[in-house]
């Protein structure tokens, strides 16, 4: 039956209800497994009880009260104390004993050192020249696990114990580490740098140590060979060891470690070596579990009784539930360790009578449930688990009982609180109902007009502003709360409702301590057999909340129709104005022997009218004049400020300023502008053409640079010192110069043309680079500013670009 599954196939689509009842089957045969040895070790507690017995002369129960009492003071099992007693009677009569005569426990003399090289020697397994029998071998282990208090203790002790009679030559033995890997946590025989080269092992397939310890079962390795092919072996080389096995220490949680014995003997296990080899290993549980738990740490659990001593302190039903996992660490069920004496279930078992029971096996339609992964939940998170009411049905003696539940689980150290609230229908109805009035901001109401009594929900209390303690309010008394100009219409309604029955639905206004309050009124009439109403049922809704809203969203689109309109306006004015100052928006011109391509595209988004601005012109002494700008903002301060600085730099540079002085004095300026330009800055690039030297002086404030394409290849000229205009008294503006040559373009653009959001401003200059290439390649030079902003479909900003083109025949 061992190798039997009771769980379905990974294919089959079985209910959550089947797969708890299957894990429930398979952990009983697992238990069986475990009686199975138990019995198996019941003889040995018999015969030291005998030993006892005739030492100490007591009873049976006496003498296992020697045995428990003896194992507690020296902190050993109950079976490790029976191997020891069943090891000194082995000795003979002149064996000393810690049993008196009285049944008393006598002083034992202090254990010495625990000298593992002693165990090598042989000294406790042979006697009279033959090896000494299991029996004996066990008690001899058990006496000296009782002394050991490191794994690298324990491992010694196994293979002394263990090397003579079965060949064990090393022992090696591993934990649960983090992420599911092994840490080598004690050894004896297999060398520093065996046991350094495999101290960690990670969660690979293909482990014999992991197998053991997922499946719970040991893993005999007996032919290096075939082993080999499915394992990956420990040793160099691995043949130094023919025969190996894996066992896992049993553990009442999930399984954490694992023993390795390496023996020098080749050939299969026999069914005598694999009994001595699992009674060893369950032996060293106790104190492989005192040195270390899962992940290298071992966590005391919390003290249940303390839980069960405030629980029955504690009014209502609440119960503490522990884990029970798998070896893979799973949760597979809850066990009840306390409960509270009002816990009450759905089959009447209450307060004691539910500790020690399992979840799925008492509650099984728990299992797939929101429930069961609210408790899952709770236990990995740490969360508050608060789930919704739910039905709960048990079948108890053939009749089907159903229930109502809300439970709430919150997490303690690694167990689970939970406690829950027991409904009936009546009652969580009227929690559904009340909760509804309140989320609605309404409330019921009826009125008997036959008897003359009135009943309302508390809300139409708090609606009315209306103390309990006065009782309902009478039809006849409504009136009197109304506002004067709603009285007419409700009245008339009401009158309607009384005389016909006919349903009403009616606004109304009233006046409390807190103010108007806009009330709705629904109601119908009940009538008699003869159609006269009798009563009358409905219910009042507080929609005052709901008319504010309307008001200020009323005010709110009033507002935004005006402000719609101003920019409009605003957008219209600025549009003309802008019309007006700048020349026609595409153009080209002929200055100083130089073609001018204009193009000025303005933005394709927004309501506002944008400052960039270009200017293109001849001066007196018959050179030319280029300047590109950018006002920060848009409307009508922008279009201002885009106003001053185009007319003032045409002034001030046909009186032969300098084009320094005249940043200077554009700084200046805007940093002293006042009214509502005040603290606006800009961004410009000029130009002044000398046709006689084909030499072009220029200047910048915070402007991106102009592009050069000469033949065939495209460059930004380098860049003079300028910050913008507005931004600072102490701003200096350095110039620069260079020769155009036949067939050169130069580009001054403004940021429109290469902004893209969330883009690097290297990318678009790189794109523009490469567009005006391609464009003079392509033959579209003579109109390659306006070429340039089609690219631009949908701009989000205004594009301005001047071509400035010295013809090649120049």
């Amino acid at each position: 039956m061992e190798g039997e599954s009771v769980l379905p196939a990974a294919g089959d689509a079985a209910a959550p209800e089947v797969l708890a009842l299957a894990k429930v089957v398979a952990r009983l045969r697992a238990e069986v497994v475990d009686l199975e040895g138990v019995v198996s070790m019941t003889a040995v507690l018999e015969r030291a009880k005998g030993v006892v017995m005739a030492r100490a002369d007591v009873s049976a129960d006496a003498a296992y009260q020697l045995l428990a009492d003896r194992a507690a003071e020296h902190r050993r099992s109950l079976l490790e104390e029976c191997w020891i007693t069943l090891g000194r009677a082995g000795r003979g009569p002149a064996s000393p004993h810690p049993w008196g005569r009285d049944g008393a426990a006598e002083p034992a003399p202090a254990p010495p050192e625990t000298d593992v090289s002693a165990f090598r020697s042989g000294g406790y397994l042979v006697e009279a020249g033959r090896p000494a029998g299991s029996r004996q071998l066990l008690a001899h282990l058990a006496r000296g696990l009782a002394e050991v208090r490191t794994p690298d203790e324990v491992a010694e002790l196994l293979r002394a114990e263990l090397g003579g009679p079965e060949d064990v030559d090393a022992v090696m033995i591993y934990t649960v580490a983090l992420a599911g890997s092994l840490e080598l946590v004690g050894q004896a025989g297999a060398g520093e740098a065996t046991a350094e080269q495999w101290r960690h092992i990670p969660p690979l397939g293909g482990v014999a140590a992991l197998e053991a310890i997922a499946a719970g079962e040991a893993v005999w390795l007996e032919d290096p060979e075939q082993d080999a092919e499915q394992y990956l072996l420990i040793g160099d080389p691995p043949e130094r060891w023919p025969s190996r096995a894996w066992l896992p220490v049993p553990a009442i949680g999930p399984v954490t470690t694992v023993v390795g014995f390496f023996r020098t003997r080749p050939g299969a296990f026999d069914a005598r070596t694999r009994t001595l080899l699992r009674r060893a290993v369950r032996l060293c549980g106790v104190p492989l579990r005192e040195d270390r738990g899962p992940h290298g740490t071992y966590l005391p659990h919390e003290d249940v009784a303390s839980v069960q001593a405030v629980l029955d302190a504690v009014s209502g039903p609440a119960v503490l539930l522990t884990p029970l996992r798998s070896p893979s660490g799973e949760v597979e069920d809850y066990r009840i360790d306390a409960a509270a004496p009002e816990s009450l279930d759905v089959a009447g078992r209450s307060g004691k009578e539910l500790i020690g029971r399992r979840i799925l096996e008492t509650y099984p339609t728990v299992a797939g449930s929101a429930l069961w992964e609210g408790y899952l939940d709770t236990l990995t998170t740490g969360a508050v688990y608060e789930g919704e009411p739910f039905v709960y049905e048990e079948v108890t003696a053939g009749v089907p009982q159903q229930s109502v539940y809300s439970v709430r689980a919150a997490r303690l150290g690694e167990r689970l609180v939970v406690s829950w609230i027991r409904h009936d229908t009546s009652e969580r109805e009227t929690r559904r109902l009340a909760e509804l009035q309140r989320l609605g901001n309404l409330g019921w109401a009826s009125w008997n007009l036959v008897t003359d009594t009135i009943t309302w929900s508390d809300q139409v209390y708090a609606i009315f502003d209306r103390d309990p303690s006065l009782g309902p309010m009478r039809l006849e008394e409504l009136p009197l709360h109304l506002l004067a100009e709603d009285l007419p219409r409700l009245a008339a309604a009401v009158q309607r409702l009384l005389a016909d029955g006919g349903a009403i639905d009616h606004p109304f206004r009233i006046g409390t301590d807190h103010g108007v309050r806009h009330l709705r009124i629904v109601a119908e009439a009940q009538t008699d057999a003869d159609g006269s109403p009798v009563e009358v049922h409905g219910f009042f809704q507080d929609l005052s909340a709901l008319r504010d809203a309307e008001l200020a969203l009323r005010e709110s689109e009033r507002a935004n129709l005006v402000q719609r309109g101003m920019l409009k306006a605003e957008r219209a004015l600025a549009a003309r104005l802008q019309d007006t100052l700048l020349p026609v928006a595409q153009q080209s011109l002929e200055l100083a022997g130089l073609r001018v391509d204009v193009a000025y595209v303005p933005a394709d988004r927004g309501v506002n009218v944008g400052g960039d601005w270009y200017s293109a012109i001849e001066l007196p002494d018959r050179s030319a004049l280029f300047v590109v700008g950018d006002v920060a903002g848009h409307g009508l301060p922008a279009v201002g400020t885009m106003a001053q600085l185009r007319f003032t730099t045409k002034g001030m540079t046909i009186t032969g300023s300098p084009l320094p002085d005249v940043l200077r004095l554009l700084n200046t300026l805007l940093l002293h502008t006042a009214g509502e330009q005040q603290g606006a800055t800009a961004t410009m690039v000029m130009g002044c053409y000398q046709p006689g030297d084909r030499r072009l002086n220029w200047v910048r404030a915070g402007h991106l640079p102009p592009l050069l394409v000469r033949g065939g290849v495209a460059s930004f000229l380098p860049q003079p010192v300028g910050t913008l205009l507005g931004a600072d008294f102490d701003s200096s503006y350095g110039q620069d110069t260079f020769e155009l040559l036949p067939g050169d373009h130069l580009l001054m653009y403004t940021d429109g043309l290469v902004e893209d959001p969330g883009e690097d401003i290297e990318a678009g200059l790189d794109r523009l680079a490469e567009s005006a290439v391609r464009l003079l390649r392509e033959g579209r030079g003579g109109s390659l500013a306006r070429s340039l902003a089609a690219l631009r479909p949908g701009n989000r900003d205004d594009i301005c670009v001047l071509d400035i083109h010295l013809p090649d025949d120049a």
